[in-house]
């Protein structure tokens, strides 16, 4: 890489620091600078200790709410089960015992995976997919607790259930709120965000800065230092960037450089270790085509995991419970509908009512795929052409059940087989499925779950002809989204999105 120029200066934040000569003094600018930054030191103090404390202020709200709602929870669970079927009022005693063993539960469990820092709160989404699994560990402990003292008898089962659920509900509720009121508290300056101080090349101090929202992550630049690359101007530089950083004080010391300088990182974090605050290391060019690359540790060493392996045998015991109860009730609920479609498919013209069609499952394992016929053709080979907008060969009740998704129903006995999952990557063709290999590697990894019936990316409208490469980009990486952070949750969320989202049914044809 080429050594930025020593005249190089980023202008961000409230200070901009540049690197002098190597081999000359400081030039006036950097005394300048230095003064500057001397002059702030009372402020950046200040800062931080607000920081701090505020930090620590939102950890006891956000505990305090979360118990709050437990209590709310468990009076509402208990209030209407005693008044429905009873006619009595609650036991106050009693709801109050198991409001505080599980809202206890929670809060201890928060606070030991950190769940109360300020920056789980920076945004609205995942908030759910975060509590639902602490939920679930603080319910079974409570229980256990019940069972254990013998207390589990007084309570009833259904009044439970209704705890369980409401109490769910209620946390993610409240978080919800609480993260709208962050963001709002934010926008209005109100709120200190963190500061960051960046140190790098020019290049990769740039494109991390115009590449990221700081502020929808509750962050601010405060300060940036370019730094040049050579053994004596890199420690000559480091030293005068360490020793703003110790007059800024900034919460993060964020390292602009590239993986591959091993070197120049090692020199940094040398530099950087005396002052008090974390020194984070910035995305490399790897991150944007691995986005759920995490630093894993396997036994003695540490690696970077780039993709999230299959489903651990209790999340496919999860997911597989989930496919079998919903599949089953649908099957049986629409049986007399699907009766109706192949009676009227049989009416409409010649032909069988179902439709079968090999199809790439999970490990590239070849399966039948079942489809209600909505075309005049049965093509099964390498040759399937996909459908288009007003494709003659659709027939007429074909188009309207393609419309509303309704030839996939017959899937449902794909599900309940375990050739297919209610959600998951929706199988192509075979002679498409080599085609969009060949054209994009990543598509490979699709077969890592099972095919789905429905799936993350059309729900978020990439269905239909893929009439581009973007287009079909855009559907992989939905896909590889959906297989790197899947949870029950996001099999639910995808349900009813495919049920009420009218993105889903877009581009049906």
């Amino acid at each position: 890489m080429r050594s930025p120029k020593p005249s190089l200066r980023l202008k961000m934040g409230q200070h901009s620091l540049r690197a002098r000569p190597a081999g000359n003094p400081a030039p006036s600018t950097s005394r300048a600078h230095i003064v500057s930054l001397q002059r702030s030191k009372l402020t950046a103090r200040r800062a931080r200790a607000s920081n701090s404390l505020t930090e620590a202020c939102f950890s006891y709200i956000a505990a305090a709410s979360d118990f709050i709602a437990v209590l709310a929870a468990a009076a509402t669970a208990n209030a209407a089960y005693t008044l429905g079927n009873l006619g009595l009022l609650p036991d106050v005693e009693s709801v109050v015992g198991v409001g505080f063993v599980v809202g206890a539960f929670v809060v201890l469990s928060s606070f030991q995976r950190g769940e109360y820092s300020l920056k789980n709160y920076s945004t609205l989404s995942g908030q759910f997919a975060r509590i639902f699994p602490l939920w679930n560990l603080a319910f079974l402990g409570a229980l256990a607790f019940g069972f254990a003292t013998k207390t589990t008898g007084e309570y009833s089962r259904a009044a439970t259930a209704v705890f369980y659920l409401s109490g769910v509900l209620a946390i993610a509720g409240t978080r919800v709120l609480i993260a709208a009121m962050v963001s709002s508290l934010r926008v209005r300056g109100i709120l200190p965000l963190r500061r960051l101080f960046v140190v790098g090349f020019e290049h990769q101090s740039r494109q991390f800065m115009s590449r990221y929202d700081l502020g929808q992550s509750g962050m601010e630049i405060v300060s940036a230092f370019a730094l040049r690359n050579g053994d004596r101007t890199l420690s000559d530089d480091l030293a005068l960037a360490a020793a703003a950083a110790r007059i800024l004080r900034p919460d993060v010391i964020f390292l602009a450089i590239p993986w591959s300088d091993a070197d120049v990182i090692e020199s940094c974090v040398d530099a950087f270790a005396r002052t008090p605050s974390e020194i984070h290391l910035s995305p490399d060019n790897i991150l944007d085509r691995y986005q759920a690359a995490r630093i894993a540790n396997l036994g003695e060493f540490s690696s970077l995991s780039l993709t999230r392996s299959p489903l651990s045998a209790l999340q496919r015991a999860e997911k597989r419970a989930l496919d079998i109860v919903i599949a089953a009730i649908a099957l049986i609920v629409l049986a007399p509908f699907l009766a109706v479609v192949a009676l009227l498919i049989k009416l409409d013209g010649p032909g069988p009512a179902l439709f079968r069609q090999t199809r790439y499952g999970f490990n590239q394992q070849p399966f039948s795929i079942l489809k209600f016929r909505t075309m005049r053709v049965l093509e099964n080979d390498r040759a399937v052409r996909a459908a288009t907008r007003n494709d003659p060969r659709v027939t007429k009740i074909g188009a309207l059940l393609r419309r509303f998704s309704i030839d996939e129903l017959p899937q449902i006995a794909n599900v309940l087989a375990g050739d297919m999952s209610l959600v998951g990557p929706r199988p192509h063709a075979l002679s498409h499925d080599q085609q969009f290999e060949r054209k994009i590697a990543r598509y490979a990894r699709r077969h890592n779950v099972k095919p789905g019936i429905t799936g993350w990316a059309q729900v978020r409208g990439y269905r239909g002809e893929i009439l581009s490469d973007e287009t079909l980009a855009g559907r992989i990486d939905h896909d590889l989204y959906y297989i790197d952070n899947w949870s029950l949750w996001l099999d639910v969320k995808i349900l009813a999105l495919t049920i009420f989202s009218a993105r889903s049914r877009a581009n049906a044809y």
